[in-house]
């Protein structure tokens, strides 16, 4: 069975100015061409897309505005529940990077806190009066 070669997407853009434009997107052969995760940026493939807002359009689809914080690359669009679950699975695996380098940033911090106030002790510069 022959598709319609009418199959399209729709990517609505907004502009530095603020204004918003709709970009249409024709497919050949009914076949989206290779459909990237929505956590990369199709302007600077930086994989830090996140989305700003978010609704849902349907039962199984979402429309989200996703905005790419190293280039400011803003598109909103309608999205089916893979894709966004894809993109939930990233943000939490980000958010655990982002958890366990703050907790080895605390501890390296700690670490060094606790050195200067040995070698403080140590060279007899740490008075009762300094509590």
């Amino acid at each position: 069975m022959e598709e319609s070669a009418n199959h399209h997407s729709v990517h609505r853009i907004v502009l530095p100015s603020g204004r918003k434009i709709e970009v249409v997107r024709f497919h050949e052969d009914g076949h989206e061409v290779a459909c990237r995760p929505l956590h990369i940026c199709p302007e600077c493939t930086s994989p830090l897309v996140q989305p700003r807002c978010w609704s849902e359009a349907d039962e199984a689809r979402w429309e989200l505005v996703l905005t790419c914080p190293n280039c400011d690359w803003t598109t909103a669009g309608v999205y089916n529940q893979s894709d966004v679950e894809d993109l939930e699975d990233r943000l939490e695996e980000g958010l655990a990077d982002m958890l366990t380098d703050l907790h080895r940033l605390t501890q390296a911090n700690m670490a060094d806190e606790v050195d200067r106030f040995i070698a403080a002790l140590e060279a007899n510069l740490i008075l009762p009066e300094d509590f």
